[in-house]
């Protein structure tokens, strides 16, 4: 490892291409201050800036495993460029889920879910949601479902998941992600409407 931290961004970049995943870590360990101060400065939230650093690396493993990373300037300004852009697809999500149009005439901006209070009917669906919820996760490969209740039931960073299950940063962040695509493939052949 001591001997990585000797190579370039480009060199490590190409060794991780190469499956090396102690390379990764490098080059997470080399550029995660810098990114996590940045992303942190815009949205001022730690909560939603451990999401987006997260979500960063996760599409550079992506881009960089897929063969999609090409070396045009530097490592460093690929990286914020993609934190940058999923900072903007955030608030521009987030835009589109808190804008009502008061044009139409039959738009009551007080006849609101979220202004009642809960009914019957509100607290059987989450229940099913809960309960549907609950047997997809069962249904993961034990080292997905390990990842997954860690980063979500336990709030844990992926820097403590990786500690604690004793795997790389990179091997958490795909477990992560093969978790959530098997949800979601989990969800359409039971029909069920999930949020992942």
């Amino acid at each position: 490892m001591e001997q990585l931290t000797k190579l370039t961004d480009r060199e490590l970049v190409a060794a991780y291409a190469n499956n090396n995943n102690e390379a990764f870590d490098t080059l997470l360990e080399r550029h995660q201050q810098k990114l996590f101060s940045y992303i942190f400065h815009i949205v001022k939230s730690k909560e939603l800036a451990d999401d987006i650093f997260q979500e960063t690396f996760m599409k550079v493993i992506t881009t960089i495993r897929q063969g999609g990373y090409s070396e045009c300037g530097k490592f460093s300004a690929w990286l914020l460029r993609i934190a940058h852009n999923l900072i903007i697809d955030h608030y521009r999500q987030e835009r589109v889920e808190n804008v009502v149009s008061t044009d139409e005439t039959d738009a009551d901006l007080l006849n609101r879910r979220d202004l009642t209070d809960e009914t019957v009917e509100d607290r059987l669906v989450s229940l099913q949601i809960n309960d549907d919820v609950r047997r997809i996760v069962m249904a993961l490969p034990d080292p997905q479902r390990e990842v997954l209740i860690m980063r979500y039931y336990r709030n844990m960073s992926f820097k403590e998941i990786a500690d604690a299950t004793s795997v790389s940063i990179n091997t958490a962040l795909g477990r992560m992600r093969y978790a959530i695509l098997n949800m979601r493939r989990l969800a359409a052949k039971h029909n069920i409407q999930l949020a992942v």
